[in-house]
């Protein structure tokens, strides 16, 4: 059903506005007196093939982009997006009898091909040491001249290289700006994959041909084959190790390893260790035990106990094995790895979150139980190891104690003041504004409409502090709150669209937070009749947290000179705490 604009708030008792609303000195219409660029930073660099300039200039005239008029918004605000070529780009920007001039370098994406018969700096593979298994495919590459001749030599077999042309895939932050696909290639890509079965250590040597030019050269990374029965052992030191799909943090996340985890090294890649069921960690979380067998465990009786507002199972194991989950609606499956059943009891209490657990060996190496829940929302988990024994933990829903004007009695809630101090300002408007300079008085504003509606809440900032995600993240496991809300305003990779690009997003990682994610951002799209830039699962550091529904939510775009006048009109951002904190009443109630 559509709301109107004229329902904002209309759920909420005693939340009016007061003269002590925080916002309305740190948004004040900032003195325009000169022509302003506030992005890009001097002697920008970029691999994008373009750049938005955000600035502002007195109302009035007309501001010149290399002698072209540019459009700015009503305040006088301007955020054009212009081409770049490869190398240098020169912008000079007028108003009046001012002048600023920009320079702007876009760079390449990738290795410069080479023209002879050379290689590309770096592109020799492995560019890092490298351990595999015997018999696993070990893929050499290199990048040099089309139509060369490419071979490579390791532990004395030759390799012929074919050529393959090569997709670029867009970065992760190009789905931001609807630019998702993968268009680009380029050719001087050469490949060729061997398996090698002997264990030891081995250099890779490649010669390139063109015509009647020869060169030589070896990769800088070494190759070693393991030995099977004779595998490194390590076991996790992080409070939560942080498990990837690949050797680097381009890949993506699994489910953090408790510390004490246990596993054996099956590969290698420079500072990376490849576990035994298949996710990589940073060698330099983990320790090295002298254990010569492979871990492994069986499992028999599980049990459940309540302690406090969670309801926790144990399961005894021989060894800590390394583990994942998974949340689906009103489930959680828990795998175990190298763990083998001899389960034939499981003993559950009667809990206020768990209805009942199944299991199946679902390969020789891997069990999954199967925690059917009592409700769609769960409110969150953890895991550790208690010695050998994993303890999954989960939170039972908020006791509510609230009445019609303090319907949040008896919930905590956490905001996050997204950003702070000078060495984290967040994005920045045109008139050079930052976003930490609205996010918290904004924060404050919600803070303060809570409290009055009986909620307990926990900042993560008061000031202008210098705070890191991981320390944000520290503050939501600490506090264990109902629900954790960062709050943010929005900006753009330079191929973004800064004029054309608005509205309230909001971010989600885990299953349990998407309800809270979906809610809010149609809530106050609606009420508020502001353009919606879409819910989207985020892996951000805000997001991740398991032990509450966490979102991060961003409220509107500072680099849009339009959007901008909104976000730094007190009266409107009033609304908008008005309505946030509807929001969040409202999602309670769909929750009970």
């Amino acid at each position: 059903m559509s709301l109107s604009h004229g329902a904002i708030a209309h759920s909420i008792p005693s939340v009016a506005q007061t003269t002590a609303d925080p916002l309305v000195n740190p948004v004040k219409k900032v003195s325009q007196t000169i022509l302003k660029v506030v992005y890009p930073r001097p002697n920008h660099k970029t691999t994008a093939k373009q750049i938005f300039l955000i600035g502002t200039a007195p109302q009035g005239g007309q501001v010149l982009v290399n002698g072209q008029p540019i459009n700015r918004s009503s305040g006088g605000h301007f955020a054009p997006s212009l081409p770049l070529q490869v190398g240098v780009n020169e912008f000079t920007l007028q108003y009046g009898t001012q002048t600023l001039k920009l320079k702007v370098t876009r760079e390449q994406k990738t290795a410069a091909v080479p023209t002879g018969a050379k290689f590309a700096k770096d592109s020799l593979q492995p560019t890092v040491d490298i351990a595999r298994m015997p018999g696993e495919n070990i893929c050499l590459g290199a990048i040099t001249a089309p139509k060369a001749q490419v071979k490579a030599t390791i532990a004395g077999q030759k390799l012929q290289l074919q050529p393959q042309p090569t997709v670029i895939l867009p970065s992760n932050k190009a789905v931001l700006t609807n630019q998702a696909e993968a268009k680009e290639s380029f050719v001087g890509q050469y490949r060729g994959c061997v398996q090698l079965t002997k264990p030891g250590e081995t250099t890779v040597e490649y010669t390139t041909q063109l015509k009647k030019q020869r060169r030589k050269a070896k990769s800088n990374g070494k190759v070693t084959i393991l030995n099977p029965t004779q595998l490194e052992v390590v076991q996790v030191t992080a409070e939560n190790g942080v498990s990837r799909t690949g050797p680097s943090t381009n890949y993506s996340r699994l489910t953090p390893l408790p510390k004490g985890t246990r596993a054996s090294v099956t590969g290698s890649e420079g500072k990376w260790l490849r576990l035994d069921y298949g996710a990589w960690i940073k060698r330099k979380e983990t320790k090295t035990i002298s254990q010569a067998v492979p871990p492994r465990s069986m499992i028999r009786g599980v049990v459940s106990r309540r302690r406090g507002d969670w309801t926790e199972l144990v399961f005894p194991l021989q060894t800590a094995v390394p583990v994942a989950v998974q949340q689906h609606p009103q489930e959680l499956v828990l795998s175990l790895y190298n763990t083998t059943a001899q389960t034939d009891t499981i003993k559950l209490i009667d809990s206020p979150t768990v209805a009942y657990v199944n299991w199946q060996q679902a390969t020789p190496d891997r069990i999954d139980y199967r925690l059917q829940l009592k409700h769609r929302q769960q409110w969150g988990y953890k895991l550790r190891y208690q010695g050998s024994s994993l303890i999954l933990s989960l939170k039972h829903p908020p006791q509510r104690l609230g009445n019609s004007r303090q319907p949040l009695k008896g919930i905590t809630i956490l905001l996050d003041a997204g950003h702070g101090s000078s060495e984290d300002p967040g994005a920045v408007g045109p008139t050079g504004l930052a976003e930490k300079e609205v996010t918290l008085p904004m924060t404050k504003m919600v803070r303060d409409r809570l409290v009055k509606l009986g909620a307990k809440v926990v900042m993560t900032r008061e000031g202008d502090d210098d705070l890191w995600p991981y320390q944000r993240v520290a503050q939501i496991d600490q506090t264990e709150p109902a629900i954790a809300l960062s709050i943010h305003y929005n900006a753009l990779p330079d191929s973004g669209d800064a004029i054309n690009t608005a509205g309230v997003s909001t971010f989600w990682y885990n299953p349990q937070a998407q309800s809270l994610a979906d809610f809010l951002q149609k809530y106050l799209v609606q009420k508020l009749n502001r353009p919606s830039d879409g819910v989207m699962w985020n892996n951000l550091a805000l997001t991740r947290p398991t032990v509450a529904p966490s979102v991060l939510i961003e409220l509107g775009y500072m680099i849009n000179p339009e959007e901008f006048e909104w976000i730094t009109n007190p009266q409107e951002q009033v609304k908008l705490a008005d309505t946030l904190t509807a929001g969040i009443v409202e999602w309670f109630k769909t929750r009970q």
